[in-house]
């Protein structure tokens, strides 16, 4: 198996506030062909559920290489933050720590979220001064699925804690084995108090987004496998006033980590280019 967490750059590594929250900062090269290191807005880099800044593994090489400095956080209760009651963990919790780690960094970061990390982030983008938002294959806001529901057959009823998934299958159709196996050694129980709020799968109303707070530019990405998906996608966008980009016959960790990761990487770097050129 590989863990490509052993293949990361060299980084720093902060341990931030009263939760030890860990956060691995990537600098950015400043050799030829990267962006101008000295004007560029670095990235904050946000996980979803069940997972931690290792799964952005693929990711950051690409970032780095590019020229852009990553801050890849941690946070409470994931991977090499402290270890706490993750039956108390709730949404504000989440929200505290992506505020205590921005309030450290010297400049607004471009945001980029993934799945619960994506949903959290628009939220932090609502009151936050950020040069760019980025989100990625995100749990959809109340308006959205409001908009254009899941269907009820597809709910789950979240316990004390949401144990980590297993993963059983060998191969999805963008991860082969060494991708999926990658992600067992690493998925964790998730806090249930979290899912209730954001999920709608776990029936919840699913939470608020005022799309006209947030002035940034930014940019929506999504696994697409069906018209409905896309079209929540779609929506998404047209509540950020993003820019769109649906990738057919991709699954949701395997935008991250699967064989087409380099396609949404791709997308991300032309479009951060874009912006930065302004």
């Amino acid at each position: 198996m590989t863990d490509y967490t052993q293949y990361l750059p060299e980084h720093e590594i902060q341990k931030i506030g009263k939760h030890a929250l860990h956060v691995e900062i990537h600098r950015g090269n400043q050799g030829s062909g990267a962006a101008q290191v000295s004007t560029c807005p670095p990235l904050l880099l946000i996980h979803g559920a069940y997972t931690g800044s290792w799964m952005w593994s693929k990711y950051i090489p690409h970032f780095v290489e590019h020229g852009w400095t990553c801050y890849a956080m941690n946070l409470r209760s994931h991977y090499k933050s402290r270890v706490m009651d993750m039956t108390q963990i709730t949404v504000d919790h989440y929200i505290e720590d992506i505020r205590e780690v921005l309030s450290l960094i010297a400049e607004p970061p471009v945001l980029i979220g993934f799945s619960m990390g994506g949903i959290l982030s628009q939220k932090i983008a609502e009151t936050a001064e950020l040069a760019g938002l980025i989100v990625i294959d995100t749990s959809i806001s109340k308006e959205v699925h409001d908009a254009l529901p899941y269907p009820v057959t597809d709910q789950i009823k979240p316990g004390m804690i949401m144990p980590a998934p297993l993963r059983e299958e060998t191969e999805t159709m963008d991860e082969n084995v060494e991708d999926i196996a990658f992600q067992r050694l690493y998925l964790q129980m998730e806090s249930a108090k979290a899912f209730r709020i954001f999920s709608v799968l776990c029936g919840a109303e699913g939470i608020s987004i005022d799309g006209s707070l947030i002035t940034c530019p930014s940019l929506v990405i999504k696994a697409v496998a069906s018209e409905d998906e896309d079209q929540r996608g779609w929506l998404t966008a047209k509540q950020l006033e993003a820019n769109y980009a649906g990738l057919w016959d991709t699954t949701h960790t395997g935008l991250l980590v699967g064989q087409r990761y380099k396609e949404a990487v791709d997308i991300i770097l032309d479009w951060l280019d874009s912006i930065h050129l302004e």
